[in-house]
């Protein structure tokens, strides 16, 4: 039994499916599925079960997966440090990250580590919903969370790295757009919503927010993603409320700032005795610009 075949049961027990994560593994399917039989015959339990339209864990396999994620994410980053102590950044920084923070900074940022540590891999967790957060921090696979809020169980060092600024988006041509004042969430009371996935922080927070104003509008669809939602709001189907780095380039002129204003913290959290690879990703997180609406004022940068 050997980390290679903990390796394979994590990726079968992501895809569903032997075939397609042979395929993601870069083996053939025949080598996959003997290296599974022979863990399982070394484990004395069997982790799936085969069924026509692929694979589903067993309850025996749900138990040995989550330990073997512990000690997969254990593996990569003892290799992490050893490579770091010698100069050298490797391996792999995982980070998750909530709907829609950090959009214009988090790529600026991962694009200059990229730049310094071109060995680097980094895992991006975008947009998980409260529980898949819990279980992401209860798996300890995670090296770094940017949110607003820490999730519950998370034992991470915080640093805060500035507000983001949360403002309502019309349609093009609203009335309310032309003199640019700031808007009450009453002035778009009567309007229809874009709303997002009811399991989302986002969406939420937008819920909370609402029901706080006493409003309670029509909902006219929901989106997945900011920018399908921005991009409904711009062709008419009604307003919404995001993150200011969220919006799209090319849309910042739907953007109307919220009065009273609407911010919120942006915080990273950091696994405690961090590697070199988290210290030099705060860094460049530190680097960027956390001021809020301030952010769509910016040209695009090159």
């Amino acid at each position: 039994m050997n980390l290679r075949q903990y390796e394979y049961a994590l990726a079968v027990a992501d895809e569903g499916s032997m075939t397609a994560a042979a395929e993601r593994l870069r083996v053939t399917q025949p080598s996959l599925s003997q290296q599974i039989g022979a863990l399982e015959k070394h484990l004395g339990v069997q982790l799936f079960t085969r069924t026509p339209s692929g694979v589903t864990v067993t309850v025996a396999g749900r138990a040995f997966l989550a330990e073997a994620k512990i000690a997969t994410t254990a593996s990569r980053r003892a290799i992490t440090a050893a490579r770091a102590a010698n100069g050298e950044l490797a391996g792999e920084l995982i980070i998750a990250v909530h709907m829609g923070l950090g959009a214009r900074q988090l790529p600026q940022a991962l694009g200059q580590l990229r730049n310094r540590h071109p060995k680097l891999q980094v895992t991006l967790h975008e947009e998980p919903d409260p529980a898949d957060m819990e279980r992401l921090v209860r798996q300890g696979t995670l090296d770094m969370v940017l949110v607003h809020r820490i999730p519950a169980g998370c034992t991470f060092d915080i640093h805060p790295l500035g507000e983001e600024a949360y403002v309502a988006v019309l349609p093009k041509g609203h009335p309310r757009l032309s003199d640019g004042a700031a808007l009450r969430l009453e002035d778009l009371a009567s309007e229809g919503w874009i709303r997002f996935r009811r399991t989302s922080l986002l969406d939420d927070y937008l819920a909370r927010l609402l029901a706080n104003a006493g409003l309670g509008p029509h909902t006219v669809a929901r989106a997945s993603q900011i920018s399908t939602a921005v991009r409904l709001v711009a062709q008419g189907l009604g307003v919404t409320v995001v993150p200011a780095s969220a919006i799209p380039e090319g849309f910042e002129e739907l953007a109307c700032p919220l009065l009273p204003s609407l911010t919120e913290p942006v915080l990273v959290g950091v696994r405690r005795n961090p590697g070199s690879a988290e210290t030099a990703m705060l860094d460049h997180l530190n680097q960027q610009n956390w001021c809020g609406t301030g952010l769509l004022c910016q040209p695009p940068t090159a």
